[in-house]
């Protein structure tokens, strides 16, 4: 016979067993899927190899802002002289003060306090690009340009150190800087190239790099007299190769490559000879690493990558602007910089870490 209690009990057990739940497998994918949509893109770490040039340094201005507006740059050594110095050494100092904004609100804040300082309505023509100093600001300049500094400014007046004392904290940077700093400045009496890094880096030091001797006095550091490191090199590239952390070197440069006239006045032919004067050392030095890469010479070099961004403005030809420090005009050169590096991170951001996106000697001619 049957066993009702015996069923009963199986019945009940049975009815209190649960089924699995189905899982399909395309959930999992899925959450895969948005998992890797959404996690950080690989950071990509770059060297900046800056240009001075007076103040057509907002341009690189312009190319900072751009930069740190991209979350997935990261810098490891800045090398520059001149203006390319300052903009190295502004944004490391708001970089230590708050991080990319920091570095951001930095170097907005040292060009337009270069702008107040002077009353440059009084002294421009003209608008948007084709702003120009007056014809009496022209004759002034070269007026000024045949006495030396010690006679038409014997107490050393020099607004951009007290711009740069204000900014500034040099012993914060000595302590704490997050990047690889190489201010190019050069010894006056030997011509040669004084590199002054990060933890020895003093506000005498980066006025060194920017030591026009035209304009400014000379300045001193340990009793040895120094100029501008444009002289020696505009801007110094070795280091960063030798001792740079990245690979990747991106160039920014505001040296026109080629000019589409040749200067027949006297005026023009001084400031194209000083233009060569600053560009020689860096094309030199340039030419020499197109050459290693191309024939493998260089032990190490095959794994450094070069990128650029310059600009193909008019008034970066003019070397006249390069004294403009008018703030609508040092505002344009920012906007054509944020552009021009826009454009470079749309085309080649992606290629950092993986190839170089200038092929130097064909770049050289």
């Amino acid at each position: 016979m049957l066993n009702t209690s015996t069923l009963g009990s199986r019945r009940l057990t049975t009815s209190m067993v649960k089924p699995k739940p189905f899982r399909n497998p395309m959930t999992s994918l899925t959450s895969w899927w948005r998992k890797r949509a959404v996690s950080k893109p690989e950071p990509r770490h770059l060297s900046l190899a800056l240009q001075g040039g007076g103040a057509h340094g907002a341009f690189t201005w312009g190319v900072l802002d751009a930069l740190l507006e991209d979350s997935t740059i990261n810098f490891d050594a800045l090398s520059g002289s001149s203006a390319g110095a300052v903009n190295s050494v502004v944004m490391t100092q708001g970089w230590m003060q708050g991080g990319i904004e920091g570095a951001r609100q930095a170097l907005s804040d040292f060009w337009l306090d270069v702008g107040k300082r002077i009353p440059w309505p009084l002294m421009t023509e003209g608008h948007g690009e084709s702003i120009s100093l007056t014809a009496t600001t022209k004759l002034l300049a070269n007026w000024v340009g045949m006495f030396s500094p010690s006679s038409l400014n014997p107490m050393d007046l020099n607004p951009l150190r007290d711009i740069l004392d204000q900014q500034v904290d040099f012993e914060r940077i000595r302590r704490e800087s997050p990047f690889q700093l190489f201010v190019g400045a050069t010894h006056v009496n030997t011509g040669k190239l004084r590199l002054f890094r990060e933890h020895e880096l003093t506000l005498d030091m980066l006025l060194a790099s920017s030591c026009l001797p035209k304009i400014h006095h000379t300045v001193k550091i340990d009793g040895e007299p120094y100029w501008d490191g444009g002289f020696s090199a505009n801007p110094a590239v070795f280091p960063l190769v030798k001792q740079g952390k990245s690979n990747d070197i991106l160039l920014v440069l505001l040296a026109p490559h080629q000019h589409d006239e040749t200067p027949q006045f006297m005026e023009s032919i001084e400031s194209r000879i000083q233009e060569l004067g600053f560009k020689t050392h860096f094309l030199r030095e340039m030419n020499m690493y197109a050459q290693m890469l191309e024939n493998r010479q260089e032990q190490g070099l095959n794994q450094t990558r070069f990128h650029m961004i310059d600009s193909d403005l008019d008034v970066l030809q003019r070397s006249e602007t390069k004294i403009l420090a008018y703030p609508p005009f040092l505002e344009i050169l920012k906007d054509q910089g944020r552009k021009q590096a826009k454009l470079w991170l749309s085309l080649h951001a992606a290629s950092v870490g993986k190839r170089s996106t200038v092929d130097l000697a064909q770049w050289l001619g």
